[in-house]
């Protein structure tokens, strides 16, 4: 796998801070941040997410929003997208309270759909389901009944990274964008889109994917996205 973003991510502690190691330089060039949202309640009780909407960030997922987006303050982000579910849009809110930026919402930055297992156990899901063991993506096409393969999830983020770029190059209209311009670029998303989002902008095929932990409030950096 071609070096990544994800090898070295911003990733806070058990307090929710975290320190972004790269420089503010003056660039024509625009950043792309990656954020998993915060710590939510089906995270502490150990349920696969997916798409299902009923879990809220906990008061340590708050913090860890908070913290992360305290960070941004100073830097000329010009825009921030999220995933539409309800623990993403409460960590992507504590950006926009920062900013002062309005978010705009996608529903391909979505996490992985895993239809029927839904609210179960991770401890009941098994690679044979998931497509991925001991950090590797072994199938890519296995999907769980009526959800999604990680293909399937690794097109439907590259299509919003696609549709992104070409806003950034003024090649269609985008929302929050007006063309080229300066400032960084947010997208607050979930471990799986965090994952397949720098494996695709990174030219990495999602069946040579690896599948490292991308912990509650981790912050990725791509600089010069787009070019």
């Amino acid at each position: 796998m071609s070096p990544s973003s994800l090898s070295t991510p911003c990733n806070p502690g058990s307090d929710g801070r975290s320190v972004l190691e790269a420089p503010v330089l003056e660039s024509t060039a625009t950043t792309l941040w990656l954020v998993r949202h915060g710590e939510s309640t089906w995270n502490v009780a150990g349920l696969a997410q997916g798409w299902a909407d009923e879990a809220e960030l906990t008061e340590r997922g708050r913090r860890q929003a908070a913290a992360a987006a305290a960070q941004f303050g100073y830097r000329p982000v010009r825009a921030i997208y999220a995933s539409d579910l309800r623990r993403a849009q409460q960590t992507a809110a504590a950006f926009a309270d920062v900013l002062g930026l309005p978010v705009h919402s996608d529903r391909r930055l979505r996490e992985r759909c895993l239809g029927d297992l839904e609210g179960s156990p991770h401890s009941m899901i098994t690679p044979e389901v998931t497509g991925f063991a001991d950090g590797l993506v072994i199938d890519p096409d296995t999907r769980p009944p009526a959800g999604e393969s990680l293909r399937d999830l690794y097109q439907r983020a590259a299509s919003f990274c696609d549709d992104l770029a070409a806003g950034l190059r003024d090649e269609h209209r985008f929302p929050g964008l007006n063309g080229p311009g300066h400032g960084d670029v947010l997208v607050v998303a979930h471990g799986g889109t965090v994952r397949v989002l720098d494996a695709y902008v990174h030219r990495v095929p999602v069946d040579r994917m690896t599948w490292r932990p991308v912990g509650n409030g981790t912050i990725a950096r791509i600089p010069e996205f787009g070019l």
